[in-house]
């Protein structure tokens, strides 16, 4: 183990992370990218490829007005063309446009590519490779060469491939990264072809892998134990085809697992921030089982699981989830044991003996709710009040009388809207009614309750619908399936989920919106005012306004 041997981190998530398919980011998106990298002490950040888009090209003249406390901003390109020398190449004077310390271009080392791609002798590339970065050399700080499939032509070819090295190495290169550039190779060849190089060339080697084979963050850490002093990827892996090299995951392995120095240790507990935030600007939806940063990756479902945990948490966690920002979850299902229940009602505060017989009970009613179709896997806030209530500890704060839902559409060319009107008996035994218009029938629902309790509860006006998923649980049955709906809510301070099932689309919804509103009066140990209090100050949110729910109008339900 190599304790403190810094390794370099090269970001290229603003240019080869943006190849990916599904992946598009702003001028502005990359900047605050790029912020957060410097942030967090990555050492390279490659901003795009100057001559190859206005985008790209905008990039690198507003990340100048950023002030950058440690990372060099890197500029993209490509040798010169052949026949022409370097100085007249159109695109090495749109990469020196760009201004940047750092300039990296790529060149072919397979002598396939240099054959049926360039179709140039072998000899003729070989020129190509040193007139390039002599040239480039002359006028920035650093010229970096990516060897393209370099790997491929290694084992093609290893001594045109290693001349190609020596090529850009006697011309002043101060780092040549090989390229896994189809992601096909495994660690065992990664780490022969290192070791190769650095035996053949005085400069530093760094690491660049695809993760065609789903290896690329094994071969990394393959290349760095064979020497290779920096290693380039993307946060997330994104990347064209199956992705790039997961920076979060090779900074995380080669930091807690190997004695490493990337980033400074302080920096890690901010990796989940970072991914989300690149999840967020690319607008993907986070991978739930990403290691070290997804929000499965540190959850436990089995009782076995949680049983040990709670003894230990090394029985079943490789690293505490607090190193990388990460936290512990412990899920509930029909797996679940006693240990899990014990455990989720520690976390909810509730203390519990763990001799109690209603432990017994609660556990048969998860696992009878689990069979019909419920999930509490992302409806803690159900759960907790599930809890409560077979343990005698749940207060009910308003009683259900009735509900009703009006769908109406008057003109082919006008919008369809919805009306509920909802009875519920107040805290002070009083029923009152009020209704409201939304742009779906739960959007209706969520307004006329929240009308009806806010003259009570004046902390619920604070609350809104953050996210709402529909699940068909039988296929089969057509419309007539049962469905499940999970909703998501917010006050502004904190998220929480809830449930509900019904063959009936409203009805599940109408579950999980009683319990939202349940679990946010038990949170904030809701006091009701009086009738009188109510009726004279109370502010309601108004009815006949349409409200969003996950900040889209829902036009269906």
């Amino acid at each position: 183990m190599a304790v403190g041997k810094h390794i370099q981190v090269y970001d290229t998530t603003l240019r080869d992370g943006c190849q990916s398919e599904d992946v598009s980011l702003t001028v502005a998106d990359k900047v605050q990218i790029a912020q957060r990298l410097d942030d967090m002490g990555f050492d390279y950040i490659e901003g795009g490829w100057p001559g190859s888009n206005e985008r790209d090209a905008a990039f690198f003249t507003e990340v100048r007005k950023v002030r950058l406390r440690h990372a060099k901003i890197a500029a993209f390109g490509s040798t010169r063309r052949a026949g022409v020398r370097a100085a007249q190449d159109r695109n090495l004077q749109l990469l020196l446009r760009a201004e940047t310390p750092v300039a990296t271009i790529v060149g072919k080392t397979w002598d396939f590519h240099v054959r049926e791609a360039l179709r140039i002798s072998e000899a003729a590339n070989l020129e190509i490779l040193n007139d390039s970065i002599a040239y480039l050399k002359k006028r920035v700080d650093e010229a970096i060469f990516d060897a393209e499939h370099f790997f491929d032509g290694y084992f093609s070819n290893p001594e045109f491939a290693i001349a190609c090295l020596k090529a850009v190495d006697s011309a002043g290169a101060d780092i040549i990264c090989l390229c896994d550039t189809n992601g096909g190779r495994l660690p065992h060849e990664i780490d022969a072809a290192v070791k190769a190089a650095r035996a053949a060339v005085n400069c530093p080697i760094a690491i660049h892998c695809h993760n065609d084979s789903e290896v690329a963050v094994a071969n990394t850490i393959a290349a760095v134990e064979a020497g290779a002093a920096q290693v380039q990827g993307t946060i997330n892996g994104v990347g064209e085809r199956c992705g790039n090299a997961n920076l979060v995951s090779i900074i995380a392995n080669l930091q807690l697992k190997l004695g490493y120095n990337c980033i400074p240790p302080a920096k890690l507990k901010h990796l989940r921030e970072l991914s989300m935030l690149v999840y967020e600007l690319a607008n993907i939806t986070p991978f739930a089982r990403q290691p070290y940063v997804g929000r499965s990756a540190f959850a436990h479902k089995g009782g076995l699981h949680a049983s040990g945990i709670q003894r230990n948490t090394r029985t079943y966690e490789h690293i505490e989830p607090e190193l990388v920002g990460n936290d512990r979850r412990v899920l509930l299902s029909e797996l679940s044991g006693r240990a899990n229940l014990i455990y989720k009602a520690r976390e909810f505060g509730i203390e519990i003996d763990p001799a109690n017989d209603k432990i017994e009970l609660l556990l048969e009613e998860l696992k009878r709710l689990e069979g019909a179709g419920y999930a509490f896997d992302g409806a803690d806030a159900s759960f907790e009040l599930l809890m409560l209530r077979k343990l005698g500890l749940a207060k009910d704060h308003f009683g259900f009388v009735s509900f009703r839902v009006f769908d109406d559409k008057w003109h082919e060319d006008q919008a369809p809207f919805s009306e509920a009107v909802v009875v519920i008996e107040g805290p002070d035994g009083a029923r009152t009614r009020n209704a409201a218009i939304g742009n779906g029938p739960v959007n209706a629902l969520d307004s006329a309750l929240r009308s009806a309790l806010v003259p009570y509860y004046p902390n619920l006006a604070a609350m809104h619908l953050a996210d709402y998923k529909v699940r068909v649980l039988d296929n089969g049955r057509g419309t007539a399936a049962r469905v499940r709906v999970l909703i998501e809510s917010s006050d502004g301070k904190r998220r929480w989920g809830t449930v509900g099932l019904s063959d009936n689309v409203v009805e599940a919804s109408w579950q999980a919106l009683v319990d939202s509103v349940e679990y946010k009066l038990h949170k904030d140990h809701a006091r009701p005012r009086s009738r009188v209090h109510a009726k004279s100050n109370g502010a309601a949110p108004r009815a006949g306004k349409a409200r969003a729910i996950g900040g889209v109008p829902v036009k269906s339900l």
